[in-house]
């Protein structure tokens, strides 16, 4: 359940899009905390704040903060009610927590987008990568600019990891490259806000007009170590969606020679799981060339039996290495970097690359 601690902000140490990170002495010491200011207002030094620090207590990896949950004596006021501010939808996310928050749907009738969302029913033939942790999304990004520096991409961002977009600081350094970020399902924050991946995807296309759009939870995931405990299983669920909508689905495959842990090596179980049992419906799952002999047969003997369902695409790596570190975000899965963990960030941006070749066919 919840631990909670009071504390005291003693300093800002920086801000990013959505987020203010703090310095907040509490009875166990001082903690790095968290702030989002659509929800609990703007922080200030000497403030007492209520925090949830049961991630931090737990030194979960992706929860290295304590999470602020309101500055009781200084309490932000309402939102102006004139119509006009995305916090007067009425989608609900975070749905019956304390600090849900109701959100302008770009589908809902107060919505300026109500009258294409209404109309849009297909991707008209859009390619779609999915990828099941938030760390792929830069290196996907970077393998559509080695070919294509002008496609539209847009992000659609499920609800398996974090549900503020807010906390991502990928996203906030990809803001410039982004047509902007869809938050769906229980996640929120993203400059439009959907019920559905259906209609997260709907809006990529026919809102942010989107050349390209990328699926993948926000940071973080939940797992248990088992076949289908974990969040990122439902990117199988995003190439259905993708699929029956009319776009084409991309799957960005797991791949690791740094990961410490047998189920993790060459191609993830996790992955294997989404697009071998979870996808029903057909993908291309694009193969960087150019790997290590011996990990590159353990991916095709590990693929094999997806072949009969998905198309497996061999994809040329000349440039990739150049565009993966020219980044503009530092790449980082699971704490280890691009030279720790290199099939991870060329086979992300090899499904990018191909993603944008699917644009001149």
């Amino acid at each position: 359940m919840v631990r909670w601690r009071s504390g005291t902000v003693q300093a800002i140490r920086r801000r990013w899009h959505g987020a203010i990170e703090l310095e907040v002495a509490t009875g166990d010491g001082v903690v790095r905390a968290l702030a989002y200011p659509e929800l609990v207002g703007q922080p200030q030094e000497q403030d007492r704040v209520l925090l949830n620090v049961g991630a931090l207590v737990m030194g979960l990896g992706t929860g290295g903060y304590a999470l602020v949950v309101a500055v009781p004596d200084r309490l932000p006021p309402d939102p102006d009610d004139d119509g006009t501010d995305r916090d007067h939808g009425h989608l609900v996310k975070a749905r019956y927590t304390p600090l849900q928050a109701i959100r302008l749907g770009v589908d809902e009738e107060a919505s300026p987008h109500r009258a294409v969302m209404v109309a849009a029913d297909s991707l008209d033939g859009m390619p779609v990568v999915t990828a099941d942790l938030h760390s792929a999304l830069p290196a996907i990004v970077a393998g559509i600019r080695a070919d294509n520096s002008t496609a539209m991409i847009a992000y659609v961002m499920t609800d398996g990891g974090a549900l503020p977009a807010w906390f991502s600081r990928t996203l906030d350094g990809l803001r410039d490259h982004l047509a902007g970020t869809i938050t769906t399902g229980q996640a929120f924050g993203g400059d439009l806000e959907a019920s559905t991946v259906h209609t997260g995807l709907l809006a990529a296309r026919h809102v942010l007009r989107a050349d390209i759009a990328i699926v993948s939870q926000g940071p973080g995931n939940l797992g248990t170590g088992t076949t289908w405990g974990f969040s990122g299983v439902a990117l199988g669920e995003a190439i259905n969606a993708v699929a029956t909508l009319g776009g084409r689905p991309v799957g960005s495959l797991r791949v690791s020679d740094g990961d410490g842990r047998p189920r993790h090596r060459g191609v993830s179980h996790h992955t294997l799981t989404a697009y071998g049992k979870v996808a029903l419906l057909p993908a291309d799952l694009p193969v960087p060339d150019g790997l290590d002999p011996h990990l590159a047969a353990e991916i095709d003997a590990a693929l094999a039996p997806l072949s009969g369902r998905h198309r497996l695409v061999r994809v040329r790596t000349e440039g990739l290495d150049d565009a993966l570190r020219a980044s503009p975000v530092g790449l980082s899965t699971m704490s280890r970097g691009l030279d720790q963990d290199h099939a991870y960030f060329l086979t992300a941006a090899a499904a990018g690359r191909h993603a944008a070749s699917l644009l001149a066919s």
